[in-house]
């Protein structure tokens, strides 16, 4: 069980409530923070103070009073009109992140819902209800406004869910699992659509799936480099620590540590000089896209823990101030650092790729085919590869560049972040196959060579991706090999590929 508290989830946790769908539920003190701040809100409605939100329009529309009679309507209007997204729902993963971190950041106390809301979304979370919520339609800096006020929707009863597998209408599910409808009442519906938890969420999965994918690179890499018989004095330890960049000097370790004992590998001079600088310099790129990597973390976790609506509630409500804490921009711009960094994987692998399919480079049949002319081997899973990487450059044109004025130009910059995190989840899946083509060239070429001869580690990696994808005997439909080692690089860690239990469970 993870406690809930405003202040102090991670990403690790965020993990395990996605995949391992560990059950959640709020901190006793957070909701007594929660208690203190709905308390300031009902004196404001009592009151009559004209606040932002909780007794008047939205946007533009921000000057205009509503009467107290009203003050409900208001929000459950708020959530209807604002539910403009489009195209294909976000991954059900990202749905159960967004209400994840709605929840824990409205456990801050400065949001002015009742328990009820929390306890709603906690309930949604730990009976695996998950609002159908379409991935196009945020500008990002109003909140992701429409996005969020899909998943409101599912709240009260409205609208659509992933549930059991299947989508069906809110209601429904709530009915099945004896859950009420949430009723709005004042400031609820913004205090539900005013943050960044669309892009934090898909922000989240993607950088989760990118982290796992840069450390399978590295192993993925280490059979190139037996498959090329490339040289492995560029790893020494002095090198990398000379330059300075520990994820450098981490990158360089690993493959050392994975190459230890292999009799494929060689040193300066015996075959060659120097290596192409895909092979030579796997440390300094792959390095440079940890600490890219590292840099979005450190964001996303600030993000999960930040307040992000609008009016926030301060001093038992002696200061409410509107702000802009909804704005996106830091998460756009890890969001386009992400894409650019992830991207970097995939090419310099698509480089590699290259390099064993091309005879005059390799040394190897030509495409690694048996029977090279008859058949063309590996010929165009290398096209497949230039083709994705070429689509992830312009993916990776950062999304936080542009602005489009809204609300009468009201919000007259905007951050475009929740595009930043589509499409770095997009280059992830690209970057994801583009390693499933090296991985299938890795090992044909490394085959060639002799298998005895690899190391304990890629050998061992080796017999276990041969599982999924056979030998290049004959011309066969290369699509479905990318797709099931695709597949199975999403399912599995490098951690479990390199454990020898696990080696041997699924032998």
């Amino acid at each position: 069980m993870i406690k809930l508290n405003g202040h102090s989830l991670t990403l690790a946790q965020v993990r395990r409530v996605l995949y391992d769908y560990e059950l959640v539920e709020a901190s006793a003190e957070s909701l007594e923070r929660v208690k203190a701040s709905r308390h300031a809100v009902e004196k404001i409605v009592a009151e009559n103070k004209v606040v932002y939100g909780i007794n008047t329009g939205f946007g533009k529309l921000s000057d205009v009073l509503i009467e107290q009679k009203d003050v409900e309507k208001l929000q459950l209007n708020l959530i209807r009109s604002h539910a403009c997204g489009v195209g294909q729902p976000f991954p059900e993963s990202v749905s159960r992140a967004m209400l994840l971190l709605r929840a824990n950041a409205l456990l801050k106390g400065y949001s002015g819902v009742r328990r009820e809301v929390i306890d709603c979304l906690l309930a949604f979370v730990n009976h695996r209800i998950h609002p159908v919520i379409p991935e196009q339609g945020s500008l990002g800096a109003s909140g992701d406004l429409a996005p969020l006020s899909h998943l409101a929707l599912a709240l009260v009863g409205e609208g659509e869910v992933f549930y059991k597998g299947q989508i069906v209408p809110a209601l429904s599910a709530l009915r099945a699992e004896n859950i009420q409808p949430l009723t709005l009442t004042a400031k609820e519906g913004l205090a539900l659509i005013n943050g960044t938890q669309a892009m934090t969420a898909m922000g989240t999965v993607a950088y989760l799936e990118a982290e796992q994918l840069a450390s399978q690179a590295e192993l993925i890499a280490a059979v190139t480099m037996e498959g090329l018989r490339g040289i492995t004095d560029a790893f020494t330890e002095e090198v990398h620590i000379a330059r300075g960049y520990p994820e450098q000097v981490a990158v360089a370790a690993r493959m050392r540590g994975y190459l230890a004992d292999s009799q494929l590998t060689t040193r300066q001079g015996q075959l060659r000089v120097q290596d192409a600088y895909s092979l030579r310099c796997i440390p300094q790129v792959h390095g440079a896209s940890w600490q890219a990597l590292g840099y979005v973390k450190e964001k996303l976790e600030i993000e999960m823990n930040a307040a992000t609506d609008n009016p926030l509630i301060f001093d038992e409500g002696d200061k409410v101030v509107s702000g802009g804490n909804f704005h996106g921009q830091p998460i756009a711009l890890a969001m386009d650092f992400l894409k650019i960094a992830v991207a970097e994987l995939a090419n310099i692998a698509e480089r590699r790729i290259e390099r064993m399919v091309n005879p005059q480079l390799s040394g190897l049949p030509a495409f690694l085919s048996p029977q090279p002319g008859l058949q063309s081997g590996a010929m165009i899973l290398q096209y497949c590869a230039a083709s994705l990487v070429s689509e992830n450059k312009t993916l990776a044109h950062p999304a936080s560049v542009d602005s489009i004025p809204s609300s009468a130009n009201q919000e007259d910059h905007v951050s475009m972040g929740t595009i930043g995190a589509r499409h770095a989840h997009q280059i992830v899946q690209n970057c994801r196959r583009v390693l499933s083509i090296e991985l299938i060239c890795a090992l044909q070429s490394a085959e060639y060579q002799g298998v005895e001869k690899m190391a304990s580690k890629t050998k061992q990696f080796h017999a276990q991706a041969r599982k999924i994808t056979a030998p290049l005997t004959e011309d066969r439909i290369f699509s479905k090999d990318i797709e099931a080692v695709a597949e199975f690089l999403k399912q599995t860690s490098v951690q479990m590929i390199t454990d020898p239990s696990f080696f041997q469970e699924v032998s």
